[in-house]
């Protein structure tokens, strides 16, 4: 049962440094294996090892078969599956199957003219005025040439040609080869761009995007792709990161009639506090527009049997609890109540590393400390289009991935127990930073809350199978939802507010499973406390 498993992501490089050089590692990662098992989790996802320039951390492979050194070695990689599977976990890869590292031998060999190898990507003679995700334009000039090549991300990440039949034939073979070592999830990035336009034309009405998300053969892909590879398996999980998607199209990605994916991620709900639909224009999130997304989502997955990954942190995301809770007043309540309120909806949650312990934003005081290229590539466009440093400075401290890149403090020794050199990335700056070792030692900790979430997903069948019916949702303060299953009815609140909320119409005969302030009784209870949240079963 797929609904009854937990995810951890693990961003490799600021998880656990076993050999001092700063950089988290395969081994870290063995070592830390104990700690995830107690934790409950099933699945480890990984964000990519394999060798990589590392422009985008790994987002831009260079080859799909070897492991990169920062990381370890193939051996390593065996011996981590080998300890996962020794306690019963999982381990997700994480396959960028939209577009290579420029440095990959096949862009170099299309560099070098050959034809063959030109048409594993797109260079054309004219380019449109698409932006890349992380700005400027999407097609850059090779000046040896004469021809535009696509990359829809960074300038280094080619995009695939799925249209040649030889690119996936070359996908498959990467997919089963890792399948057949061991994999037992996939995580497909960015999966929904793979089907680009048979013409490429301007776009006068917005990015570009348009022309490419969710495209004409893209769920003809993603079919052939399942039969030929992960399907022929029983035991494993994907997912698909969509960008730009929408509900029709999340639907039939996952709708196991369709044979496509078991999951997928969509980001809707993460852009509510986008002025003007802009990532990097600031404004409060917008609570009901948050409900009233999940909702839809929730509901239209549940009317064709699909599931969605329940999340509110990645790698690319900043920190929720600076986002969407209250991370200095309200540091552990809004933590758990965050927690609560993904974690108990219809789907697969995932649960990204520091997010159990409630690991902030970077608070860097400097722009110089940031080191996502991304960010890097914003700090200079917000600088042209002359904002201050100090808008600047806002922009980046709320938006940066960064937020969520910096290293696990596990303990208070040297760099947080984290490394024995110099980290990467430094660790948050946050004030009073809580480590693993601090929520290991309270029994009120957030790690606890999501530990007992995990049980209660597990013990409870109405939770892994219930319906979702979302309640008040116009009301401006309060999430509340009910899962259902057969005659068992568990009932979630959620205070998304830094103050008191009367509220009359809570259940008084419920049996109280989880709450954040250790509520003992419902008797005369008409109120919930700042970033409360409680859980019945009535």
């Amino acid at each position: 049962m797929l609904n009854n498993k937990v995810v951890y992501q693990i961003y490799p490089k600021s998880f656990m440094d076993s050999n001092g050089d700063g950089i988290g590692d395969v081994q870290g990662i063995i070592s830390k294996l104990d700690y995830l098992k107690n934790l409950g989790v099933d699945v480890i996802w990984l964000t990519p090892i394999f060798v990589s320039p590392q422009r985008d951390n790994g987002y831009d492979i260079e080859n799909y078969y070897e492991i990169d050194p920062i990381f370890g070695t193939m051996e390593d990689v065996e011996e981590l599956f080998l300890e996962a599977k020794s306690r019963d976990l999982d381990i997700m890869f994480d396959m960028v199957l939209n577009h290579t590292s420029t440095k990959h031998e096949w862009f170099q060999k299309a560099l070098k003219g050959d034809k063959t190898y030109q048409d594993y990507y797109f260079f054309k003679e004219k380019p449109t005025n698409w932006e890349s995700k992380f700005g400027g334009n999407a097609w850059e000039y090779v000046e040896d040439m004469k021809l535009y090549y696509l990359h829809l991300f960074d300038v280094t990440q080619a995009d695939l040609n799925w249209e040649n039949d030889a690119v996936f034939e070359e996908v498959c073979k990467i997919v089963n080869f890792w399948l057949d070592k061991g994999v037992k999830g996939l995580r497909f990035d960015v999966i929904n761009l793979i089907s680009k336009p048979e013409v490429f034309e301007d776009d006068f009405e917005g990015d570009g995007r348009r022309f490419y998300s969710d495209g004409k053969r893209v769920h003809e892909y993603l079919h052939k792709l399942n039969q030929e590879t992960f399907g022929k398996h029983n035991d494993v999980i994907t997912v698909g990161e969509l960008s730009s998607t929408n509900i029709e199209n999340g639907v039939r990605y996952a709708d196991p009639k369709n044979q496509e994916l078991s999951t997928i991620f969509n980001f809707h709900h993460l852009k509510v506090d986008y002025k003007n639909g802009d990532k990097w224009a600031l404004k409060p999130f917008d609570f009901i527009e948050l409900k009233q997304i999940l909702s839809s989502w929730q509901y239209a997955m549940q009317e064709n049997d699909a599931l969605m990954a329940l999340f509110l942190n990645n790698h690319d995301q900043p920190r929720s609890i600076s986002r969407f809770g209250n991370d200095t007043q309200y540091w552990k309540q809004s933590g758990k109540m965050l927690a609560i309120a993904m974690q108990l909806m219809r789907g697969m949650p995932y649960i990204y590393q520091g997010e159990e312990i409630g690991l902030p934003n970077s608070y860097f005081e400097s722009l110089e400390t940031y080191r996502d290229i991304e960010t890097i590539n914003m700090i200079r466009i917000l600088r042209e289009r002359g904002l201050t440093e100090s808008e600047v400075t806002a922009i980046i401290h709320e938006r940066s991935r960064d937020n969520g890149r910096t290293p696990i403090p596990w303990n208070h020794s040297y760099q947080h127990g984290f490394t024995t050199g110099k980290p990467w990335l430094a660790l948050s700056e946050y004030p009073e930073l809580q480590t693993v070792e601090d929520n290991l030692s309270d029994s009120d900790s957030i790690y606890y809350t999501y530990h007992a979430l995990i049980h209660l997903r597990k013990e409870l069948p109405v939770i892994q199978s219930g319906n979702i019916e979302f309640l008040e949702l116009d009301h401006p303060e309060l999430l509340i939802y009910k899962r259902t299953l057969d005659q068992e009815s568990v009932i979630v609140y959620c205070n998304f507010s830094n103050k008191e909320i009367d509220y009359t119409d809570i259940d008084q005969c419920g049996e109280i499973l989880l709450t954040n302030y250790n509520v003992n009784s419902l008797s005369g209870k008409n109120t919930f406390k700042p970033y409360e949240a409680l859980v019945l079963k009535i």
